[in-house]
């Protein structure tokens, strides 16, 4: 059975692999900032409708929007990476025809 060869990803040539990896540098910079200023935000809109309550409250707060956020925007932005340079393409996926999966059994 002959296998084709796995396609380079164009990712793999620094000439294109840089720029792309900057650019989502910046996007991450950029959610960061965006976090950091929902957080505040957040922070103070708790602390005005609740008052002092328990630090662990705060604490609380602050790390589960900032981890879902940032796991979030960075996820996504992976994503559009692998899209965005083409790396997607260099994936084979081609599957089995479906008969030769599901075909009943001859007993």
């Amino acid at each position: 059975m002959m296998r084709r060869m796995v396609q380079k990803s164009p990712l793999d040539a620094p000439a294109n692999g840089a720029p792309a990896w900057a650019r989502y540098r910046r996007i991450m910079k950029l959610l960061m900032a965006v976090t950091v200023v929902t957080v505040v935000v957040a922070l103070g809109l708790l602390f005005a409708f609740n008052g002092a309550v328990s630090v662990h409250y705060y604490i609380a707060a602050a790390l589960g929007i900032s981890f879902t956020m940032l796991l979030g925007g960075g996820l996504m932005g992976l994503a559009f990476l692998s899209n965005g340079t083409g790396h997607d393409e260099s994936v084979d996926n081609r599957m089995p025809d479906r008969d030769k999966l599901w075909s009943p059994r001859e007993d």
